[in-house]
């Protein structure tokens, strides 16, 4: 049986091409030789290289780092980490909830619901998360009193930083997940919904039943870096006196003048927590992905698992 005349990307090994080296005249069988990829090798050294200088700048640099640690779990900061991260998930679940209505009035046939979505949608979109807070937060100035019948006080007792902080970032965040909703609703093929309505389901229940499961392992991810990204947004609340995360790290930094100790320690808070929602995405991802892929997605230890042997196979070639 003669052997297979090319090699498929799949039967490659590890590093790479292999050279032969010719048959000895005793009739050796050949040597495979993996090939030397030295342009790896140079652009590791020059990124290590460059990671030296900043460690280097950064070593050398006004900063008392002995500080940081004692701060990361200062009370002022704990209690400011836990308001982003309340205000994070309340903003998501206001942006969320909202955001799927939204989208169904967009792809609704009535050109009023359509029509008042899309408006929507073009006005928090267009318009900067920084200024939607400061509205929020000065609308005494134009509503002085809030009066709803049965309730009625002034405008500045009803908007605390706290809800202008969740009605700023909240109704901003309605305007993107309307646009992913939406995206994911249509990536569902029509003739589920035909299907559906052939069976005698009403649209709600072809919505709810049918289309939504579905839709969801396309508006997942990008909900999940949206969570992520309204983390790190949420520090604009600051500038409303929202005590957040930066607004504890900067007060304690107008009095102690430890400016950049702070705002590493903030920059810490914010790495964790972001890590953290990073997992959990990258689970509720492979979660929605099953009956969709033959093979998941492997888990992060299933990652460094692999890493691990390849890199042993790649020192015993070698």
């Amino acid at each position: 049986m003669t052997e297979p005349i090319g090699r498929s990307p799949a039967d490659m090994p590890p590093g790479g091409p292999i050279v032969h080296k010719p048959t000895s005249a005793g009739g050796l069988p050949p040597q495979a030789i993996p090939v030397r990829h030295y342009g790896r090798w140079i652009s590791a050294v020059l990124v290590l290289g460059v990671l030296a200088l900043i460690g280097t700048a950064f070593s050398k640099a006004d900063v008392h780092w002995g500080v940081i640690p004692d701060y990361l779990s200062f009370e002022t900061i704990v209690k400011g980490a836990a308001n982003t991260l309340l205000i994070t998930v309340l903003s998501m679940i206001v942006g969320v909830g909202l955001g799927v209505v939204l989208a169904v009035m967009r792809l609704s046939k009535n050109p009023v619901t359509s029509t008042v979505a899309w408006m929507y949608i073009y006005v928090f979109r267009g318009t900067p998360v920084l200024v939607q807070l400061l509205l929020w937060y000065n609308l005494a100035l134009i509503i002085p009193v809030l009066n709803l019948g049965f309730y009625r006080d002034e405008m500045t007792n009803v908007m605390t930083p706290f809800l202008a902080a969740l009605l700023g970032l909240g109704l901003n965040e309605a305007a993107y997940m309307a646009e992913i909703c939406r995206a994911g609703i249509q990536s569902v093929d029509e003739g589920q919904t035909e299907a559906s309505h052939a069976l005698g389901l009403t649209t709600t229940q072809t919505m709810r039943r049918i289309v939504l499961p579905q839709a969801m392992r396309v508006i997942v991810p990008p909900t999940g870096n949206e969570l992520i990204n309204m983390l790190k947004t949420s520090s604009l609340a600051y500038t409303i006196q929202y005590p957040e995360l930066l607004k504890a790290a900067t007060d304690i930094s107008s009095r102690t003048l430890a400016v950049m100790e702070m705002l590493f320690v903030a920059s810490i808070w914010y790495l964790v927590l972001t890590s953290i929602f990073s997992v959990g995405q990258y689970y509720l991802e492979r979660r929605f992905a099953r009956g969709a892929t033959r093979n998941l997605p492997p888990t992060p230890l299933q990652k460094v698992r692999a890493n691990l042997t390849r890199l042993s196979h790649q020192e015993r070639v070698a």
